[in-house]
């Protein structure tokens, strides 16, 4: 389902179901017998965070922090089907821990909601955290699961999107707060009391790099060469430097200008006569990869945007030498690898959503009216014009690339 669509739904429908279920939470309070406490001993602790694979990397220290308070076998994660690929991958939990809800369509969604609900509910979950930032649909999700405490953001008098009353420990959003530093403050505020919320008598978690780490097969990483190999054109790859040269349409925003991508391409080329370019992306990016690549016009420039799975992706990441993105799933997917990375940054800061590895330099120009986007405007701007991007020169990353490649 395209996102257009799920923010849709998550605005017409959520909003009312909060409120709705939101009544019924606190008509709870007023009836005589008494009701469901907080358990004294978290056992088992569930994580909602149904989109955007890459937060889920910077979720990697938080999760952590769950498998140590309970054992990985009792940490839980509730996500979309076609986003639990990371979490197979940082293999922290079990994958029978891993429980999805199919994105196909509203009917699929609806039906397998019911589903793994049902299968929560005999979890007997202790503690569910809504990593969601905002969200009305992780939010309902969240007090659905039966879970005696819950964690997550409420608006209090910020102007961020309502979202009900839902949560026993109603956190606030503090958007100076990298993300992953956010994650893990809400795995300790588990065990605090929910009375003193949102205030939080606690240290400040420290940053910690992704402990999580790919790895292949020898048999599947030798299949992949095979395919790495018949793109290329030659087995004499290296250098080999990626371009992704897109974003989801989550955030177009997010967007370098395509001619730069073409622009640093050739002039990667004729810096080295042995750097080899491959233009990266999801399937259906395929078409406008396919225009770059003819746009570079270069025997050493070739696609793999739609030729890989995303796990032969991260094996791609793991043979090349440097991967240029946009601010978006790749940028985070490539810490779990070695491939060294720089990021372009525009409507979102890296202070917030960078990832925390030496490997990866972010560009970002910092302008007056970047970030534009947050949680408290549900990711959304007036901005038709992302000068944000285009002041980021091809110059700059060229020189970087050179740096980081010795080129």
């Amino acid at each position: 389902m395209k996102v257009s669509t799920m923010r849709w739904i998550d605005h017409w429908l959520g909003r009312p179901i909060c409120f709705v279920l939101t009544v019924i939470r606190k008509s709870y309070n007023l009836l005589p017998f008494p009701q469901k406490s907080s358990p004294q001993k978290v056992k088992r602790i569930l994580f909602v965070k149904l989109a955007e694979q890459g937060a889920t990397v910077l979720a990697d220290a938080s999760i952590r922090r769950a498998a140590e308070m309970v054992g990985k076998e009792n940490v839980y994660f509730l996500v979309f089907r076609q986003n639990r690929f990371i979490l197979d991958v940082m293999n922290i939990i079990p994958q029978e821990n891993v429980l999805t809800i199919p994105d196909n369509n509203f009917i699929s969604i609806l039906f397998g909601t019911i589903g793994v609900l049902h299968r929560i509910r005999k979890l007997r979950i202790d503690a569910a955290v809504d990593f969601e930032f905002f969200a009305r649909s992780s939010a309902i999700l969240t007090w659905l699961s039966g879970a005696g405490i819950r964690v997550g953001f409420h608006t209090f008098f910020d102007e961020s999107p309502y979202r009900g009353d839902l949560m026993t420990h109603r956190l606030n959003y503090n958007p100076h707060l990298h993300a992953s530093q956010m994650f893990e403050v809400m795995v300790d505020a588990i065990n605090l009391p929910a009375k003193e919320m949102p205030r939080l008598n606690m240290d400040l978690p420290k940053m910690r790099a992704v402990e999580s780490k790919f790895t292949a097969s020898e048999v599947e990483l030798k299949e992949f060469k095979a395919i790495l190999e018949k793109e290329a054109g030659t087995s004499n790859y290296s250098p080999l430097i990626l371009l992704n040269a897109n974003a989801s349409d989550m955030l177009p925003l997010r967007r370098w200008p395509l001619e730069r991508y073409v622009e640093l391409a050739q002039k990667l080329l004729e810096k080295s006569p042995a750097v080899h370019i491959a233009f990266t992306g999801a399937p259906d990016e395929t078409e406008n990869s396919q225009k770059l690549v003819r746009a570079v016009d270069s025997q050493r420039c070739f696609l793999m945007t739609g030729k890989t799975t995303l796990r032969q992706l991260m094996m791609l990441y793991n043979l090349a030498d440097a991967l240029v993105t946009n601010d978006s799933g790749p940028a985070h997917f490539a810490t779990l690898t070695d491939v060294k990375v720089v990021t372009l940054f525009g409507p979102e800061t890296p202070l917030l959503f960078g990832a925390n590895t030496p490997r990866c330099r972010n560009l970002w120009k910092n302008i007056p009216c970047s970030p534009c986007v947050s949680a408290y405007n549900n990711r959304r701007s007036v901005c038709d014009d992302n000068i944000c991007m285009q002041r980021i020169s091809v110059d700059e990353v060229f020189d970087l690339l050179c740096e980081k490649c010795k080129l």
